[in-house]
């Protein structure tokens, strides 16, 4: 797989798991009657889900977006 492509989908996977994350919180602080929907509480939720996804996100990029030689540019 070429790096733009694993970059792309690397970026993808966490976008899905920021929303799948952020979504399942929201929906129990929803129903917990904690905030209600469109309040600043809900937009606190999905913006914090989102600074701690990118932090785990840079935190592990190493791993998946080197490369592990098989796929590596023959000429250099």
């Amino acid at each position: 797989m070429n790096k733009t492509l694993r970059g792309i989908s690397y970026v993808s996977v966490w976008v899905v798991i920021w929303g799948t994350v952020a979504s399942l919180m929201d929906w129990m602080l929803l129903t917990g009657d904690v905030y209600s929907s469109g309040s600043s509480g809900q937009a606190v939720t999905f913006i914090a889900y989102g600074a701690a996804t990118v932090v785990l996100a840079t935190r592990f990029a190493s791993r998946f977006l080197e490369g592990n030689g098989a796929d590596s540019d023959p000429e250099g």
